[in-house]
């Protein structure tokens, strides 16, 4: 059978969005996406097995993504995020020169409204060591205003707190007062949450820099930029013929009946299966 022109347009549209992560971080995108973009499918993939990728190497990640990627390509998705700041900020120049379908990071968008916002001209940015070390943040400021002062603070026990569910835990909150004592100091106006675990942890985080800072989420922006990418090129599902449990498929490399319970604390509804699968097949 042979498909009309206007056939193949639709299945286009109605084709699933890819997104990725180290783990359970990226959520906070897709749960943005799906209230951007109701009528999206997504295929979400978390990489539980190996995170964080905040310490391994830019090869190593570079790796991943790949075989992350090659996975998302057999579930024939029309674009790809890469819901993971030291994965956007690594691995994201190589991959998409590889690939023939829309792909963004979690970067740029950040950054870009982080410029948009400050007062001072003084931009703080939270992260994985990854993140912080690669500069890609300072980098993209930059290019937008180069007279802007950029504070990184690498927070790496963010990422297993957020992990274990510890969101709201006085650990949590002694750990953030650690990290943020030296960026309050600094007298910063905004502040980047430069991973997409640490929004899970937005009120401590507002707790400990102050009401004055405003704070960046770059998953929030990252959607209403991935809408604009696809109205762009005429891509927005407009059909609303499935439910939730149909429309979001999740997949991890390990502990799945632990991500389905996190996934299910803060996302929009309930998930009912978490499929686990190899990585390394692919």
């Amino acid at each position: 059978m042979t498909l009309s022109i206007r056939e193949i347009d639709e299945a286009i549209k109605e084709a699933p969005i890819g997104v990725f992560d180290s783990g359970v971080g990226g959520l906070t995108v897709a749960r943005e996406i799906m209230r951007q973009m109701p009528n999206e499918r997504i295929i979400y993939f978390g990489d539980t097995a190996r995170v964080p990728y905040g310490s391994k190497s830019q090869n190593t990640i570079i790796r991943y993504s790949r075989q992350i990627i090659r996975f998302l390509r057999t579930k024939k998705v029309k674009a790809i995020v890469v819901a993971c700041n030291t994965a956007s900020a690594y691995a994201l120049d190589t991959i998409e020169t590889e690939l023939d379908i829309p792909i963004i990071g979690v970067v740029k968008p950040g950054a870009k409204v982080a410029v948009d916002a400050t007062n001072n001209g003084k931009i703080g940015v939270i992260g994985t060591e990854g993140t912080i070390n690669s500069g890609i943040y300072s980098e993209f400021i930059h290019k937008r205003k180069k007279d802007i002062t950029v504070v990184g603070k690498a927070c790496p026990l963010f990422v297993p707190l957020v992990e274990e569910n510890w969101i709201k835990d006085s650990v949590t909150d002694e750990v953030a007062k650690r990290y943020l004592s030296e960026l309050k100091e600094s007298g910063i106006d905004t502040l980047i949450l430069g991973c997409t675990h640490y929004p899970l942890l937005r009120s401590t985080v507002r707790k400990m820099i102050g009401e004055d800072v405003t704070l960046v989420n770059p998953a929030y922006e990252t959607a209403l930029e991935l809408k604009a990418l696809l109205e762009e090129h005429d891509m927005i599902n407009t059909s609303n013929q499935i439910n939730d449990s149909s429309r979001y498929e999740f997949y991890v490399s390990d502990a799945a009946d632990k991500f389905k319970q996190f996934a299910n604390s803060i996302l929009p509804y309930d998930i009912e299966t978490t499929k686990l699968i190899n990585i390394e097949d692919f």
